[in-house]
C-alpha cells in the first residue's frame, strides 16, 4: 500500500469509531433526500514529494488528470464559467451552477480577480524566505458578492527551505472517500500545483502537508467505506509506490503546462471501480 492508503485506511476507522453525526445537513442526493454523514474534525496528513511520498490512493482508480484539470481552471486558465471548465475536461461542477452558467463569485474567479497566483511566484522569485506567501480563496468580498458553494480547499501556504519548496493547504471540509481523503483527488491536484509552483519557481518540491477541519463520511457511502478496508487488507503486502512525472525544465511558466507534461508511473489500483452517489 501506498503511505496514503495507510493513511486512509486509519482516517476510515476513526470515523467509524470515533466520528459524530451531523445534524440539519446543507447537501442533498440528486432524489431530494437529505445527505447525512459522520464526521471527525482536525485530520493532518503529511508527505515528502522528496522522498517518493506522492498522495495517491490505489484502493480505488483516481481520476489524477481531471483533478489536475481541474487546477488549471482555479490557477492557470481560472475561471467560474461551466462551458470553460468543460472545454478543459471539467465537467463535475455542473450541479453547482448558480443558475447564470457559472458557480458563482468563486474559485477561479477569486484567482483571477486578485492574481493571486502571479503574485505567488513573483513572491518566491523575489523574496524567497518571506513567511507571507499565502494564497486564499476565502475572499468575503466575493463570498456575498454572488451565490455559489463555499470554497472547500481554500487556503495554501508556501516556503521555501534551500533546494526545495514546501506547501500546505487547509481544507474547511472534506468528502473523505470521494474527493479530500488520503490520496484522493483534492491531495493529488495540489501535490501538482506544488510541482508546478516549484518548476517555475526554479525550485524541487518538497513537503506537502494537508490539514482538513472536518472530514465526512455520507451516509450512503458507508458500504464503499468497508469495501475499501478489505481491499486494504487484501492488498497490505503490496508495496507499490506511484510517482507523478512533471515533464518540463525549471523556468518554464506557469501558462506553459499542459496536462500532456504529466505522467502517472507505476499506478495499479484495484478494481472494480467504485461509484459514491454526490451530495449536492
Amino acid at each position: 500500500m501506498t503511505k496514503a492508503d495507510k493513511y486512509l485506511v486509519d482516517d476510515i476507522h476513526n470515523i467509524l469509531e470515533n466520528g459524530y453525526e451531523d445534524v440539519n445537513p446543507r447537501p442533498r442526493y440528486e432524489d431530494g433526500t437529505p445527505a447525512y454523514t459522520i464526521s471527525v474534525n482536525h485530520v493532518m496528513r503529511k508527505y515528502d514529494l522528496s522522498k517518493g511520498e506522492f498522495p495517491i490512493c490505489t484502493l480505488r482508480r483516481q481520476a489524477w488528470k481531471t483533478g489536475i484539470r481541474e487546477i488549471f481552471t482555479i490557477y492557470q486558465h481560472p475561471t467560474n464559467v461551466l462551458s470553460e471548465m468543460r472545454d478543459l475536461g471539467v465537467t463535475w461542477w455542473d450541479p453547482w451552477d448558480i443558475g447564470d452558467g457559472t458557480i458563482g463569485q468563486r474559485y477561479g474567479a477569486t484567482v483571477k480577480r486578485y492574481d493571486l497566483i502571479h503574485n505567488l511566484i513573483e513572491d518566491i522569485k523575489k523574496d524567497p524566505y518571506g513567511r507571507r506567501k499565502v494564497v486564499s480563496l476565502w475572499q468575503e468580498t466575493d463570498l456575498h458578492e454572488t451565490k455559489g458553494l463555499a470554497p472547500c480547499a481554500f487556503l495554501t501556504m508556501w516556503n521555501v527551505r534551500g533546494d526545495f519548496l514546501d506547501m500546505s493547504m487547509i481544507q474547511r471540509s472534506g468528502d473523505m472517500l470521494t474527493a479530500s481523503g488520503a490520496g484522493g483527488i483534492n491531495e493529488i491536484q495540489y501535490a501538482a500545483l506544488l510541482m508546478m509552483i516549484a518548476k517555475v519557481t526554479g525550485y524541487e518540491p518538497g513537503v506537502f502537508t494537508h490539514f482538513v477541519a472536518n472530514e465526512q463520511i455520507y451516509d450512503r457511502h458507508m458500504d464503499n467505506a468497508q469495501e475499501m478496508l478489505r481491499r486494504a487488507e487484501a492488498m497490505a503486502d503490496d508495496a507499490q509506490k506511484p510517482q507523478l512525472i512533471l515533464h518540463k525544465e525549471k523556468g518554464c511558466r506557469f501558462e506553459d503546462f499542459t496536462i500532456d507534461d504529466f505522467e502517472m508511473i507505476d499506478y495499479n489500483p484495484m478494481k472494480p471501480q467504485l461509484k459514491f452517489e454526490l451530495g449536492i
